[in-house]
Formats: C-alpha cells, structure tokens, sequence
C-alpha cells in the first residue's frame, strides 16, 4: 500500500466546461467535449471531512462579467447550475459546509477554487509555490495563467498552511535512513521504503521521488506534478478496498495516459512549463502501466467521474 490510514471519499463536479477534444488529445475530435470540474469530499477518522479542489461555483461568473476576466468565459465557455455546487453535493451526502476543516487546493486555477468561499471556517492546504506563481500575477497575466484572485476570500493567507516543509523522499538505497523533513524518519527496506510509524509503503517503480506527508500518518500524499501549472499537487490517497491518484491535472482524461496521448501542442500555450508537464505526463503513464491497480482520477475526465463519482455513497 503506498498510504497507511484508509478514508471515505466522494467525488464529484461542479459544473463543467467544453472544448474541442484535440486540445486535450492529440488525434482527438474537433468537437467539443465535456470537461467536468471535478472535486473529492475526502473524510479522514482523525482529521475529518476536507475538500480536494471544490469545482465551479456562481462567483466564477461574477467574476468573469467583465473585461479582460471575460475573456476566461469565452475561451472556456461553462455550463453550471447552483445544485451541480460543492455546497449541495455536500447536502446530498449529509455534511454541512462548517462540516469541512480543511481545502486542499491542487492549484489556482479558478475552475479549481471557485467555491472556496463557501467555506468560510475552513483552512486551505497547497504547496506554496503554487500561490506565489499567480498571487502578483497582473489582470492580463493573471487570466492567461486561469487566476481570477477574487475568487479567493480576504483573509485566505490567515487561513492558509503551505506545506512550505521539504518532501519526504522515498528512494532505491537498501537499509537507508532518511528524514523527510517533517520529523518523520523513513527507513528503506529491500523494494519499499516504509514511513515510519505510518505502514505506508513505496513500491521500488513509484515514478515520484518524493511526496508530501500532509498529516504526517501516511495516509494523504501529496505529489508534486507541476506543468499544466507551476506547483500543482495530486494526491495518493486509500479506501478500505482501492487506491487512487487523484492527479488534478496533471492529464484531462483517461485515455491520455492509457493511450499516451499528449494533448495538442497549441495545449502548451495555457502550461507553466511544458517539459514538466511531460515529465510528469510520462510518469503517470508509468504509474499506470506498473501499478494498474491504482485508480487514477484527473480533475476533468467524465469517464472516471461515470466510473468512480458518487451522489451519496462513499467509495471503497
């Protein structure tokens, strides 16, 4: 197992956006296809219920009324409803918004963080790199880069934890010893490396190196799959039955990764950096190649939400 504590966990979207396949995958169709924005309701027996990313909300429309946020909308034209919310999601599965302690934030993109408003007690969670890469963004800057900062509420850095600690590293030495920073040492043993104290184990092909423990059991990981945007971070989480990557990003479809099919190269004019947004395409197409057991969700693939989304009932 490559985390040690199981969750719940839900997944959802809020709203989605169209574009023409091809953008996305190369060989694709010119038609335009739906792109869920996808989030997760991941409950932790310790930590309780948190967010991962939290889909569209009606603030992104305020917030894209006029020029030049406007032009955000017509490049990515959205369809939303006020029931497709986070917040009604939440109804559904019995959670009230004061229910959600923390929002993990995979990055700043505002189909991303349009609903984090919404939850006004809650504390949000990403690497820091992420946020300084947009917060002094200018507005033309900013909509090229898909931030749109009054999404954000005015006290978001009171109520922000960076995970400004360095990653666990998890490498190949056999008897090793390392600290990941976090005061949690980690021993390395034969094919895995164990995070001590935690049962989390990494299998010896786990293409990432290194990962962030965010609450320091072993049970959510953060990985670090910067490209389409500079800091953003998946994570590895468990149920009791399945494991899943939810990789934000990181692919917008299924097919990308099984079929390794890179999005077009007019993609890369919206990516922070297009030769890490590679490196961690091949990655994740490694991931599932050498471990197909894991459950890969990126952020805006309708076929993963019809496989594994839920309306109320948790999946294991």
């Amino acid at each position: 197992m490559l985390t040690s504590t199981p969750v719940q966990l839900y997944l959802g979207a809020a709203g989605y956006c169209t574009h023409p396949e091809v953008l996305t995958l190369r060989g694709g169709s010119i038609r335009p296809v739906r792109f869920p924005a996808g989030f997760a309701c991941i409950i932790h027996p310790v930590h309780g219920a948190m967010l991962l990313d939290t889909g569209y909300s009606s603030r992104f429309f305020d917030e894209t009324a006029r020029l030049p946020n406007a032009l955000y909308r017509y490049i990515t034209p959205v369809v939303y409803q006020e029931q497709d919310s986070a917040v009604h999601f939440l109804k559904r599965i019995g959670l009230r918004t004061s229910d959600i302690r923390y929002v993990i934030l995979s990055h700043f993109h505002g189909d991303h963080i349009a609903g984090v408003r919404d939850f006004p007690e809650a504390q949000f969670i990403y690497l820091p790199q992420a946020y300084d890469a947009v917060r002094s963004l200018g507005p033309l800057a900013a909509v090229k880069a898909g931030f749109l900062s009054g999404l954000l509420p005015e006290d978001f850095t009171r109520r922000s934890l960076p995970l400004t600690g360095q990653p666990n590293q998890w490498t190949e030495a056999r008897g090793a010893k390392v600290d990941g920073g976090t005061g949690t040492e980690a021993e390395v043993t034969g094919r895995t490396l164990t995070l001590a104290g935690t049962g989390a184990e990494a299998p010896r092909i786990f293409p990432w190196d290194e990962v962030y423990d965010i609450f320091g059991d072993g049970s959510l990981l953060g990985v670090d799959v910067s490209g389409h945007a500079a800091g953003m971070m998946g994570i590895l989480l468990r149920t009791e039955q399945h494991e899943y990557f939810l990789c934000a990003d990181a692919v917008w479809s299924s097919r990308a990764f099984r079929e390794q099919r890179r999005p077009h190269a007019l993609a890369g004019i919206i990516m922070s950096d297009r030769r890490e947004y590679r490196s961690n395409f091949d990655k994740l197409v490694q991931l599932h190649q050498q471990l197909p057991a894991i459950r890969i969700v990126p952020s805006h693939c309708q076929e993963a939400l019809n496989a594994w989304g839920t309306g109320g009932t948790a999946h294991e």
